[in-house]
């Protein structure tokens, strides 16, 4: 069986945490390993390899936390310059299998605690499977909540999908016992997949067979800018599951969360005796029911109950609990203001490593920029901005135009504007430098690039 684990989406939900180049499923929201790594590795037993549908800008990222978790399970990536939705993506990673080949498609930013309950549901999911059936997962409802959508059942057989329903609805539904919340996780046999996606959604079909066409497929399945457009956006709900008749649910007690918005957060993270949510650097004097997240400063709350908190470098959000779905209002705000800050953290991940925002003001931007061992950026030049570099630790080896030489620590450089450059780190440990950007313009888009070992554009 192979795991389709499905990672498109930007969080904004969970906005300042979750950033559009670093999503909800890439952060460390519970210990030291992502949502994507512990989809990883609860799949681990079950899996006979893994096919991960990232965003093209993701891809690294991606790969770099799978490989750090050393699985040795057989994996690969379909990269996605643009999404289409839930339909497209598992139509691609199904063109890539055999026909009788079973497909796990689970998402990448969902908690499920109970691990020997979901292995128990998965197999029973690959029997039904394996007599040619499309399954689901229905999740048992805790609550009535209006955000999901809902899969009546009788038994294993599906009677109806419902649209996420009002509270009265909801509480009706939880009320009968037979409703459940629409996991988005499926089993099934690719090629059955593919027959009832030709059949109910054909244009989708055949738009995404002509993208995994004439996609790159090595080292990762590359898709096409104009391909991808050309698809259809659709969720595999509508185009499949809500319209074929071999449908089968599995029901579902798993310990599952989405994490769609900060209050599933807080239902989920781990609790004080006053019900606020465990933190260093928090100290709560008569507050309680409180989920607060932050960076390095000291938080400290007086007297406050059921709020929200969360505090990252360079963004704050404060909100009541109950009113955090709101928080994508904020992030279409912000981005009116200020695009980069919905984008990425002060601390970007690249191919190559890491870079950090120190100090930003018209005029010039100062970052801390790290490259791992044996890696390089590209070979570029700005048309904008001027730059000064400082090693700070390891050896830096630096390219300005025809030019080739080597900085150790307290070493500088500068790089004048429209010289082409590259920076590479030849050594064994980490290459650290400060980056002074002087200009008039400082975006990241002002990267005009001649050669690069990625293949980004």
């Amino acid at each position: 069986m192979q795991v389709v684990i499905l990672c498109g989406g930007s969080g904004t939900r969970l906005w300042p945490i979750s950033r559009t180049l670093f999503p909800k499923q890439f952060c460390q929201l519970f210990g030291s390993e992502s949502l994507f790594q512990k989809t990883i590795h609860r799949n681990i037993k079950l899996a006979d390899s893994f096919s991960v549908v990232i965003n093209q800008d993701q891809y690294f990222m991606g790969l770099d936390q799978l490989e750090q978790l050393k699985t040795h399970k057989n994996h690969h990536f379909i990269l996605e310059p643009v999404g289409r939705n839930t339909a497209p993506a598992i139509a691609i990673a199904a063109f890539a299998m055999k026909p009788d080949e079973i497909m796990l498609v689970v998402p990448s930013d969902h908690l499920i605690e109970k691990q020997a309950e979901y292995e128990a549901v998965v197999k029973k999911a690959i029997e039904f499977a394996q007599t040619d059936q499309l399954v689901t997962f229905g999740i048992k409802p805790g609550y009535a909540e209006t955000g999901y959508g809902y899969i009546e059942a009788s038994g294993f057989e599906v009677k109806s999908f419902k649209e996420k329903p009002t509270q009265d609805v909801a509480q009706a539904y939880v009320n009968a016992g037979n409703y459940f919340w629409n996991s988005g996780m499926f089993c099934f046999k690719a090629g059955v997949f593919l027959g009832e996606l030709k059949k109910y959604a054909p244009d989708v079909f055949e738009s995404s067979l002509k993208a995994f066409v004439a996609a790159r497929k090595e080292p990762a399945l590359r898709i096409n800018l104009e391909d991808m457009k050309a698809i259809r956006s659709e969720s595999v709900d509508y185009a499949v599951m809500e319209k074929s008749q071999l449908v089968k649910v599995v029901p579902a007690d798993i310990g599952w969360s989405d994490l769609g918005s900060f209050d599933a957060l807080y239902e989920a993270l781990p609790k004080d005796a006053h019900g606020n949510t465990q933190s260093q650097n928090v100290i709560h004097i008569g507050s309680k029911n409180n989920l607060v997240i932050g960076s390095n400063r000291l938080i400290s709350t007086i007297d406050v109950e059921d709020m929200m908190i969360v505090d990252t470098t360079d963004a704050i959000v404060i909100a009541k609990k109950g009113s955090t779905q709101k928080v994508k209002e904020i992030v279409a705000e912000v981005k009116k203001l200020n695009l980069e800050m919905t984008n990425v953290h002060t601390t970007a991940h690249r191919p190559w490593g890491t870079y950090t925002i120190l100090e930003e003001n018209p005029g010039y931007k100062v970052k801390q920029i790290t490259v791992r061992p044996g890696a390089k950026l590209s070979l570029q030049y700005h048309q904008h901005r001027s730059e000064h570099w400082i090693v700070v630790n390891g050896k830096a080896t630096v390219t300005i135009d025809e030019r080739t030489f080597e900085l150790g620590p307290n070493e500088s450089t500068y790089i004048p504007k429209e010289a082409k450059h590259r920076l590479a780190n030849q050594g064994n440990v980490d290459l650290i430098l400060i980056e002074a950007q002087v200009g008039h313009y400082l975006g990241e888009d002002d990267i005009v690039r001649l050669q690069d070992d990625y293949k980004r554009n």
